[in-house]
């Protein structure tokens, strides 16, 4: 099941009057690009979580054969245990704490997803974001590789997505977020993440036509 996005036409309006045109990025260098993938384990589970599965599977094979990077961000059990327990409490907080599974990390992964473990990068996040400085090793990652731009799917949208994206912003990277390939729980939440996103911190685009630039890139 795939979320029936939509981005109102009065923020395009808004872009296209104080840029000049409807995306910020009208183009990305496939070599310095990673697709970042979010929190795509079974602990979130559900259609639309499911849904994204082909998008996802779709960039990484186009992306790494452009020469760019894929990364695998999965869930980890580290952050402030003290402020979440008190935040959801301790039942929902061990939950979560657990939410990325244990084990070698490319196996807690959803199983229909490709992960070259010779070439990709696979880490863990101790906080919603992926580039919270300090709380998980990709922004260092990337930056070793001199990446300056990121493709972000996964889940949740409007949670870890959208935290990732705008942290991946503020450290001053290109970020573009892939409307069908990511998920929240319904289209009302998934498309206020998305307006938010797009009017902010990153352009938004569907699967097809992040292809087509990773293709004009190359």
């Amino acid at each position: 099941m795939l979320h029936a996005w939509s981005i109102p036409q009065r923020e395009y309006d808004r872009q296209e009057q104080r840029r000049g045109r409807r995306h910020a990025y009208t183009r990305l260098d496939p070599v310095r690009t990673a697709l970042v993938v979010v929190d795509m384990v079974p602990f979130f589970d559900g259609p639309y979580a499911r849904g994204v599965i082909p998008q996802i599977e779709r960039l990484a094979g186009a992306l790494q054969e452009a020469g760019g990077l894929v990364a695998w961000v999965l869930p980890g059990p580290g952050g402030p245990s003290a402020a979440r327990e008190e935040f959801y409490g301790s039942r929902v907080a061990e939950l979560y704490r657990a939410s990325g599974g244990s084990g070698p990390l490319a196996g807690r992964l959803w199983p229909q997803l490709t992960v070259d473990e010779g070439r990709d990068l696979l880490v863990e996040k101790a906080v919603s974001s992926a580039f919270f400085p300090g709380f998980c090793p990709l922004p260092d990652l990337l930056a070793e590789r001199g990446i300056d731009t990121v493709l972000v799917c996964g889940v949740v949208t409007d949670v870890c997505v959208a935290g990732s994206a705008r942290d991946a912003s503020t450290l001053g990277l290109r970020v573009i977020v892939v409307a069908d390939g990511t998920a929240a729980g319904s289209d009302e939440v998934h498309n206020a993440a998305l307006r938010t996103l797009y009017r902010s911190f990153a352009d938004v685009r569907p699967t097809v036509k992040v292809l087509d630039l990773i293709e004009a890139g190359r």
